[in-house]
């Protein structure tokens, strides 16, 4: 069972933006989000559960009406489908986590304009069928998270010694002389981060090229 959805091109589909096709680390797109949101772990994560739910979604849709779309104004419905998806994200942030989405402010309508979404449906969507397209949606929302979740994680952590709010950071570090690194909550830092784990990745996958 397990090698038959090994071998299938939708699990080959899912798990490329998670490794060696990643969106930001690898393609280097999204960075723009990257360094807004991700001064703390919760809106990084928020964002990432925003952004995957449109982008997968956004997939499936533009796959299923991609044989009725005229060419000529494919981006136009590109934009439709997205805007009112990233609208129904929006309002259900600002329904349910209110606080959350007063943080992430104009970054969720930007969804929009994100140059992973608008990517992958010009150049996956409107070229497969719904059920690749969703995988390939699901795939690189989740590899565009795995990014912001961990530069959140060390930005917050490094910033301000908590992860999701709460204080890690024990008191005995300060006490010893740590300080915060104020550097984490400014946008260099996402860059920072974000360089390094490209640099890692790399290393990884050219290695891992060269013992195959």
């Amino acid at each position: 069972m397990w090698r038959r959805i090994k071998s299938s091109q939708a699990f080959a589909v899912f798990t490329a933006p998670l490794s060696i096709k990643n969106p930001v680390s690898v393609l280097v797109l999204g960075i723009c989000s990257s360094l807004a949101v991700t001064i703390q772990l919760k809106t990084a994560v928020v964002m990432v559960l925003a952004m995957t739910v449109v982008l997968t979604f956004s997939n499936g849709i533009l796959s299923s009406l991609r044989k009725i779309i005229p060419k000529n104004i494919r981006i136009i419905v590109e934009l439709i489908v997205i805007a009112s998806l990233v609208i129904v994200a929006d309002q259900c942030l600002k329904a349910f986590m209110f606080d959350v989405s007063k943080q992430l402010s104009v970054f969720v309508g930007l969804i929009i304009t994100n140059c992973i979404i608008m990517g992958r449906a010009e150049a996956f969507a409107l070229a497969n069928n719904p059920w690749l397209s969703v995988w390939d949606g699901l795939g690189n929302g989740l590899g565009y998270g795995i990014i912001l979740i961990v530069v959140g994680a060390i930005r917050e952590l490094g910033g301000a010694g908590t992860l999701w709010g709460i204080s890690v950071m024990p008191e005995a570090v300060y006490d010893m002389g740590y300080v915060n690194m104020g550097l984490m909550v400014y946008a260099p830092a996402a860059f920072i981060v974000i360089g390094l784990m490209a640099w890692l990745q790399r290393t990884i996958i050219s290695d891992m090229r060269k013992g195959s």
